[in-house]
């Protein structure tokens, strides 16, 4: 039969016209071209898909780290930004300085309040002294008068005006003691406010909360930022994940914990040993990278599948987010990861 069909195209080929002829080898020349990348395209990923068990699951995904704010507490000046973008940071390093004049002024003027509030309380201090020894003699003066009028030697004008001597050396008194109050509570508020300040003055240095990498300069030295606005942006590489949707017959086996790993395109060799540390409460439509409108269509849950954190405190160094990968869960605790999954990573 295939010596017939060869037959049946010598003959076709003899009886073409010579720009006919010529056609027909260049399209039996691209026909041989594809059949070969074809064979070679199938061959390639015979040999680079792993042969997976069927309890183990895969999903694609990108490298993520958690995304941190650095901002400032108050309003002001951006004086200086010391990183750059993709600078390695460590916890408590020194990010960015914010402009700090209006702020020690305020301060200047809270100590001068503080000052001020003392010396008034001083002074109600030695008033009230003063009423306390002018109510000790007011009591002598009237016990006495009271003694002499009972024996009918002092008159009774006296003894009222001893009384009313009395009470306004008391009202007095308790006068210069509410001033004494209020002067203590003037001193807290205004220590209060230059504590304010003072913590206001050293949050206007911006310092990292944790180790991570320096994604963007959002402000640069010289502008003004609002209370609260971004002026570096930072990702926190010690929490590094993959994020991937599964389908509802497979979320169902998942719990937290399940062992996972994940192979990136970068390092298609490297097997990284992780864990799934999150499943979504409720399906959502997968999210717009996937390619096919057929999977969009879908409902799947969010896994998050994060890598061991020993690990990456180890190769923080190396840690680069948004490289793209496969993470691999294995349902069945008991079936070993294939050989294709164990990397030098995956025995420390």
């Amino acid at each position: 039969m295939q010596k017939a069909f060869m037959d049946q195209a010598a003959g076709a080929y003899a009886g073409l016209t010579k720009p006919r002829r010529r056609l027909w080898q260049a399209g039996l020349a691209l026909a041989l071209i594809a059949l070969g990348a074809s064979t070679a395209g199938w061959s390639w990923l015979r040999l680079r898909a792993p042969a997976m068990p069927s309890s183990v699951v895969t999903g694609n995904g990108r490298i993520e780290a958690e995304h941190v704010n650095i901002s400032a507490k108050t309003a002001g000046r951006v004086v200086e930004v010391l990183v750059e973008e993709g600078a390695l940071v460590t916890q408590g390093q020194v990010l960015a300085r914010i402009d700090t004049a209006e702020l020690e002024a305020q301060g200047r003027k809270a100590q001068s309040e503080i000052r001020r509030a003392q010396q008034f309380l001083n002074e109600a201090e030695a008033a009230v002294r003063q009423y306390e020894s002018e109510v000790v003699l007011a009591e002598q003066q009237l016990s006495r008068t009271t003694q002499l009028a009972a024996k009918g030697y002092s008159a009774k004008q006296t003894l009222d005006q001893r009384t009313s001597a009395k009470a306004s050396a008391d009202a007095a008194l308790s006068a210069a003691r509410a001033k004494v109050a209020q002067a203590k509570e003037a001193i807290g508020s205004a220590r209060a406010e230059n504590e304010r300040i003072e913590t206001s003055i050293v949050d206007a240095t911006l310092v990292a909360p944790r180790t991570g990498r320096i994604e963007y300069r959002v402000a640069e030295p010289g502008e003004v930022v609002a209370s609260g606005g971004t002026v570096v942006t930072l990702l926190d590489v010690s929490n590094v994940y993959m994020t991937v949707f599964l389908p509802t017959g497979l979320v169902g086996k998942l719990a937290i914990g399940t062992e996972a790993r994940i192979l990136l395109d970068a390092f298609p060799d490297l097997a990284i040993p992780a864990r799934v540390t999150f499943v979504a409460a409720k399906a959502q439509f997968t999210p717009k990278e996937v390619e096919t409108k057929s999977e969009r269509e879908k409902l799947m849950f969010r896994v998050k599948v994060t890598v061991d954190p020993e690990l990456v405190k180890k190769n923080i160094e190396k840690v680069r987010t948004g490289l793209p990968g496969v993470a691999y869960i294995k349902l069945d605790s008991e079936t070993p990861w294939p050989a294709k999954l164990q990397s030098r990573l995956t025995q420390q």
